[in-house]
């Protein structure tokens, strides 16, 4: 049965000018990523990335032997695009990071105040390049896709984001994107997703694994 693991990329640097780069945790999680994907066995016949730095820089550094394609329907939905939608005045990044400075608490102000622009987001509005709908349809199409290019008991390692996985997971367990809200948040950095490809279809068979963080101080959600 072909399957295909999505993996959320290692933790990239939060609260730096360019936040597209794997901070030095994240580097260590991608190695340890690798090990772990080699202790399960998995030696894949296809390895996928988004477009992104961090997609990359994960997979070459789990799976340094291998060469990725890239698929941009494993892209993240643009966070700028939807933070800014929800406080304009965000359009410039200074005067972010200075609001959630002076809360005492700045990782936890981003999450609360994230978590409220991707609520706006997945309620729709004509104010954004891609909608939240049109995110979840590109998601798993990226996914039947990769799926698709799979022989008989072939394995795919997919290097993408949270919100894609998130996309993915919501529809095959529910049938719908409600569970999106719940997902997204708490997918850990370098966490494993595995989906089987059968004659029924796409199935989730695990989600979320993050087993090879533990005993480390690595664990990480951005």
């Amino acid at each position: 049965m072909p399957t295909v693991y999505l993996i959320r990329h290692a933790q990239a640097s939060f609260g730096k000018s360019d936040y597209d780069r794997l901070s030095p945790n994240g580097e260590q999680q991608a190695a340890l990523l690798g090990k772990a994907l080699a202790g399960r066995g998995v030696s894949p016949d296809l390895v996928v990335c988004g477009s992104m730095r961090r997609h990359a820089q994960t997979a070459a550094l789990a799976l340094p032997d291998a060469a990725a394609d890239v698929d941009k329907g494993f892209d993240e939905f643009d966070h700028d695009e939807v933070i800014v939608a929800h406080k304009p005045a965000y359009r410039r990044r200074a005067v972010m990071l200075a609001d959630l400075a002076r809360t005492g608490h700045p990782g936890r102000a981003f999450q609360q105040m994230f978590t409220a622009a991707t609520e706006r987001w997945t309620l729709g509005g004509d104010q954004y390049t891609e909608s939240f709908a049109d995110f979840c349809d590109r998601s798993e199409a990226a996914v039947r896709r990769t799926a698709e290019r799979l022989g008989k008991g072939e394995t795919a390692v997919v290097v993408t984001s949270g919100g894609p996985i998130a996309a993915v997971v919501s529809r095959l367990v529910s049938g719908g994107d409600g569970l999106w809200l719940k997902l997204n948040p708490v997918t850990v950095n370098t966490a494993i997703t595995k989906i089987v490809s059968g004659r029924s279809g796409l199935t989730m068979v695990s989600y979320n694994e993050h087993g090879h963080l533990d005993g480390t101080q690595l664990l990480s959600y951005r």
